[in-house]
């Protein structure tokens, strides 16, 4: 299949989406973007020609060699943006499958969130079995997928109804340190043998930011807290414990329904570590392997052992820990459904309470990626039976799939999915995937999101991803932060809009 892509537009209008849809039958192609109605000169291995119209669009494929192919739709109207934008998805995407010979599992949808249009139209009145349906219609959704998405929206909305999503909100705390940045890696990671001296500075800067955030928010309902990074367990045991200390002194930590610390590598998990979560409020850890298979480890850059996960995790439950995730990412170099199952035999054996299936998505600023000419005689390898595989795993634990999301350059163009037992679902995974709820975000690279009308309307507040920076630009952050509180508490007094005027 070509991998040099010319793309000619007569306007430029959902190239984005477009340019995504290529990319997820093409995955490694590279795709040049102009504006006209011929393709442009160049060394092109093949192109895309849209055209569009008042009442239609057209597409034809060029390629370098070999004959034409074209295939063409009406568009209903130009003011209803997001129909036409899927009408015109929908011509691509039947062309795309004409010239390849395949389809998709997700159909035409490039968006990392499918169970949000599942959600919009339970809350409409459709029947689960409609809403399957009814994806499969619009978005060329495979059977399978489509009800899973109907299955995942149910169970969210059961849960979210538990949370005070309109006038609460839910608490994130940054620690952007690890010991080593894994190949896939695309997070704002800073590696601790590195940064060690800035650790200290970092940790006294995060506390008078989340003073701040207690101080602005007040007495609102809180309903989760989460711990991300990075690793939060980098930290000492001591570090740990007065970071804890200060979360319960500004917040109510003992009465939210869900207290999460990300204890993800298992190489920095110690029994002293795991006894202050303990004694600390905290309901929800995660140990993550991410693969069971040593020779994997070793290539990805995880510092850890197989053995080492089995006795952290064993380690873990002796500790009291009854609502344990673990993170499997399925598509890293050189694993196909024999290394996989191997992973989900080991884990089956441990029987954690949530499991999370990533697929691997090889994300522009990931080592992976940017070196990938050196891992090209290595496979990335995902399937409909591996993706399946893990489902049927997942379920034999007795876990169900509780929510979903995807990325771009996924392995297979698949998803990741959440499993967890009866009670034991992540909530904040939840409220960060369907925008149901404010999530006050403090650390290097925190973004914090303010949600209006239902997630009609989403604002952002960012934090700088440098620590350096981070920690000389603090004040400037709280003023954002503060400017996008006040519109917050403003617009939603008292648990709804206030009225204009």
């Amino acid at each position: 299949m070509a991998s040099r892509i010319a793309m000619v537009l007569n306007r430029q209008t959902f190239e984005y989406d477009i340019h995504a849809l290529i990319r997820s039958f093409i995955p490694m192609a590279e795709i040049k973007i102009s504006c006209g109605e011929e393709m442009p000169e160049g060394d092109f291995d093949a192109g895309f020609v849209v055209t569009y119209e008042e009442t239609a669009v057209g597409v034809v494929y060029v390629p370098a060699q070999g004959e034409k192919q074209s295939l063409s739709g009406p568009i209903t109207g130009w003011n209803d943006r997001i129909r036409t934008k899927n009408e015109v998805k929908n011509v691509v995407y039947r062309l795309l499958c004409q010239i390849t010979g395949r389809t998709l599992p997700w159909g035409d949808l490039t968006g990392i969130r499918p169970t949000k249009i599942a959600m919009h139209m339970l809350e409409a009145g459709k029947s689960p079995e409609d809403t399957a349906a009814a994806m499969q219609e619009l978005y060329f959704t495979s059977r399978e997928k489509a009800q899973l998405a109907a299955e995942i929206a149910g169970r969210e909305r059961k849960l979210l109804g538990l949370l005070h999503t309109d006038e609460g909100y839910s608490l994130y705390v940054g620690i952007p340190f690890c010991p080593s940045i894994c190949l896939y890696c695309s997070f704002g990671s800073h590696r601790l043998d590195v940064y060690q001296k800035q650790v200290e500075p970092y940790l006294d800067t995060l506390f008078g930011e989340l003073g701040f955030i207690a101080g602005e928010m007040g007495d609102r309902p809180l309903d989760t807290i989460y711990i991300g990074g990075g690793t939060p367990t980098s930290l000492t045991a001591e570090q740990m414990d007065r970071l804890l200390a200060q979360i319960c002194r500004l917040f109510p930590a003992d009465k939210v329904r869900e207290f999460t610390v990300e204890a993800g590598r298992p190489d920095t998990i110690t029994r002293e570590k795991l006894e202050v979560l303990r004694k600390n409020p905290v309901s929800r850890i995660s140990i993550n392997p991410q693969t069971m298979n040593q020779e994997t480890l070793d290539l990805i850059g995880r510092k850890h052992t197989v053995e080492e996960t089995v006795s952290v995790f064993r380690m873990a439950r002796e500790a009291g820990f009854d609502n344990i995730n673990m993170d499997l990412i399925i598509g890293l170099p050189g694993e196909g459904k024999d290394e996989v199952a191997k992973t989900l035999a080991a884990v089956q054996e441990l029987s954690p309470d949530s499991l999370t299936i990533h697929s691997l998505a090889l994300k522009r600023a990931t080592r992976l990626n940017l070196f990938r000419d050196q891992y090209e005689p290595v496979s990335f390898e995902n399937s409909a039976a591996i993706m399946d595989m893990t489902e049927q795993c997942a379920r034999q634990m007795g876990l169900k799939p509780y929510y979903l999301y995807r990325q771009k350059n996924m392995a297979g163009n698949f998803e990741n999915v959440g499993y967890a037992r009866e009670g034991k679902e992540g909530l904040y995974n939840i409220l960060i995937m369907e925008e149901k709820q404010s999530i006050m975000a403090a650390g290097s690279g925190a973004s914090t999101k303010f949600v209006f009308e239902n997630g009609e309307r989403i604002e952002r507040a960012e934090n700088v991803k440098d620590l350096r920076s981070y920690i000389d630009r603090i004040d400037e952050m709280l003023m954002r932060k503060k400017i996008g509180i006040d519109t917050y508490l403003r617009r939603n007094k008292d648990g709804g809009l206030e009225k204009e005027g």
